[in-house]
């Protein structure tokens, strides 16, 4: 099995997100996968401008920057992948914005005046079910310990699985970043001091 990780961080291979990226790796690897990481945070990627010039008879489906930055060749390696995984940490409540600036530019494999139906029975147009439609595992990384925090990355990724015909099949979600850190170092023991027990007491 061949399994492409996307790093969106914006510290890149310094981050979190990382970490746990190679975790999986390491996994993976061991049960024989061929893993590779691509760190979005070293390549150029420039930004999706809605000029529609990928629509257009004489550039068609083909992005004005296809050949000024590293998305044609990163798309490339992730049409060769078996699985993706989405790595992202959170920021403001959603997805790093390297992340969706990466997703942005899928809008020049498509083309957007051909109408058809998803799997799942919604109106979207043509894909390339070669680069879109690959099973996907999302995984997101945040320093706050609150169940909320992670809820807008999921739910936009459960509605890119169900236009892009790409199973969703699995979410993992690593909170409290921050006081978990990349391991419980005596300075994080001391700043952060295991609980043993809990005493609830009902507020009124």
């Amino acid at each position: 099995m061949k399994i492409v990780a996307i790093n969106a961080s914006h510290r890149g291979d310094k981050g979190f997100t990382h970490f746990l990226i190679d975790k999986i790796a390491t996994g993976a690897t061991r049960e024989g996968a061929s893993f590779k990481t691509i760190v979005l945070a070293k390549h150029k990627i420039n930004h999706c401008i809605g000029c529609q010039g990928c629509h257009t008879e004489t550039s068609y489906l083909k992005c004005i920057y296809e050949d000024k930055d590293d998305v044609k060749d990163i798309f490339a390696k992730l049409r060769e992948a078996d699985i993706i995984i989405f790595a992202t940490p959170v920021y403001l409540f959603n997805m790093s914005g390297l992340l969706k600036v990466f997703l942005d530019r899928i809008n020049s494999t498509g083309d957007s005046g051909k109408l058809q139906l998803s799997k799942c029975g919604l109106f979207f147009h043509h894909i390339d079910h070669e680069l879109c439609s690959k099973p996907f595992v999302l995984l997101v990384c945040c320093d706050n310990m609150e169940d909320e925090t992670p809820k807008n990355v999921i739910s936009y990724f459960r509605t890119y699985s169900k236009f892009m015909d790409a199973p969703m099949v699995g979410t993992i979600v690593r909170k409290s970043g921050r006081l978990i850190g990349h391991g419980r170092s005596p300075q994080k023991e001391k700043q952060y001091p295991k609980i043993t027990a809990v005493q609830i007491s009902r507020c009124l």
